[in-house]
């Protein structure tokens, strides 16, 4: 898709919401409904524009150095009467009108994973509360759940919730069942291991592929598995949540019976039944893949991939292209600034998260649209996303030309080393302060 229809996907989202926007007013018939110094069509691409800087800093780079702008105690009350799920409507309209079901080999490629946002303390929200120890301050902390498309290098998906009450496995069952897209292959990591999570993408006709414990715990420990480094077993597994003599001794065969209690959740068999009721089984297909990553370590793969066309060279290779939405989280929170939030309330913080997400689908399409000559260069090269991302942000608000964006984002432009390594750095990244910020 080019730069031009790419804008234009997300100019008529915006105009599309602007045509409706009673229904994401907080009081519909009174906010919205005259002309102000921050209309509603003007505060939705403000907010999309936010950079890292201060609020009076960002109302002049975008409305211009005029003595007759409103100040940034007018815009916040403005920005009061919009919902949250306005950004989110736009963020998932604009996803849908620019997706262009980019497939591997036959196959659509989604990870999902979750970051933690840390925001301004506030003691009266309990359920994303986190108090100061050992001389740390206090915070509070969101957790956003995305699924991202790997080949496309979009979200496609994305649930924000309040950290103490985070459920990564709920969050992706409903991202699956809300999808609308009719096959896909989903890759995501450990925390996702679950008997449920695989029976919901099983049941949306969907294939998984989910790195699963190695140790005592998890859904291996209770299989009888090789003692090998390396090997491939299928499994078909029925899955019953009852528990009568006959059904202990089925059980036995640990191979192809399992016993869901009544504490894990499973949105396929029966919550309660009487001593008499029938088994119900619930049917589960897959492979269990194990293959060495070092001399010293391993992984182990859970999959429903047909194993005579995704052999084990091919699921390593395949969960390996999961580090793409570990990167796009770090470009998120850094390049398009989502660290540097200009807000308190959780109403406000969502509107950033979901405007972040749109404005980063908005550079990664533009980005993936400059072709590159890659003709007598060592390396193959790519566009340097955070230079890219103030050239589209400009684009976006009409200082760049289509022939100057390309020519811009094709000046700014970055090898590509593949294999290199670095060890992964799980320091907590908190909000930037709101008195330091770029001038």
């Amino acid at each position: 898709m080019s730069p031009k229809n790419v804008k234009k996907a997300l100019k008529d989202a915006i105009q599309a919401m602007t045509d409706y926007k009673w229904l994401f007013s907080a009081r519909p018939g009174k906010d919205n409904t005259r002309n102000r110094k921050f209309p509603f069509q003007k505060v939705i691409p403000f907010i999309l524009a936010f950079r890292g800087g201060t609020l009076n800093h960002e109302i002049m780079d975008f409305f211009g150095l005029d003595p007759f702008t409103g100040t940034s105690s007018a815009f916040i009350q403005r920005r009061s009467t919009i919902l949250p799920e306005a950004f989110e409507s736009l963020f998932h309209d604009f996803s849908r009108s620019v997706d262009e079901n980019k497939l591997y080999r036959g196959i659509r490629l989604l990870a999902v994973d979750g970051s933690d946002l840390q925001i301004a303390a506030n003691p009266k929200d309990p359920d994303s509360y986190y108090p100061g120890v050992n001389g740390q301050r206090a915070y509070n902390l969101l957790h956003i759940n995305a699924m991202y498309d790997l080949h496309q290098h979009i979200y496609v998906d994305a649930l924000v919730q309040k950290s103490r009450k985070a459920d990564e496995s709920a969050a992706l069952t409903a991202m699956v069942d809300r999808s609308a897209i009719e096959s896909a292959l989903l890759l995501a990591d450990r925390g996702y291991e679950s008997y449920n999570n695989l029976a919901h993408i099983q049941e949306k006709g969907w294939n998984f592929l989910i790195r699963i414990k190695d140790g005592t715990a998890g859904i291996a420990s209770g299989l009888a598995l090789p003692a090998t480094d390396e090997f491939d077993v299928p499994f078909h597994l029925k899955l019953t949540n009852k528990q009568s003599n006959e059904i202990k001794e089925l059980l036995k065969d640990k191979n192809h019976y399992r016993h869901i209690t009544n504490v894990i959740r499973f949105d396929y068999l029966p919550r309660t039944s009487r001593k008499y009721d029938p088994a119900v089984f619930f049917e589960l297909h897959f492979r269990i893949v194990r293959f060495p990553i070092s001399d010293t370590a391993c992984e182990t793969i859970i999959t429903n991939l047909d194993a005579s066309a995704f052999p084990l060279h091919d699921i390593k290779r395949l969960y390996a292209m999961r580090w793409g939405i570990e990167t796009s989280f770090r470009n998120l929170k850094h390049t398009l600034g989502l660290l540097h939030l200009h807000a308190k309330k959780v109403e406000f913080v969502l509107q950033e998260i979901f405007a972040k997400l749109t404005m980063y689908n908005f550079c990664e399409l533009i980005t993936q649209s400059v072709v590159i000559q890659q003709a007598q260069k060592t390396h193959t090269y790519k566009v340097n996303f955070s230079d890219a991302v103030h050239i589209c942000r400009q684009f976006f608000l009409g200082d760049v030309p289509p022939p100057i964006l390309e020519a811009m984002l094709m000046r700014y432009i970055s090898p590509i080393r593949p294999g290199r390594k670095d060890t992964r750095k799980l320091t907590q990244k908190s909000s930037a302060s709101f008195t330091y910020r770029v001038a």
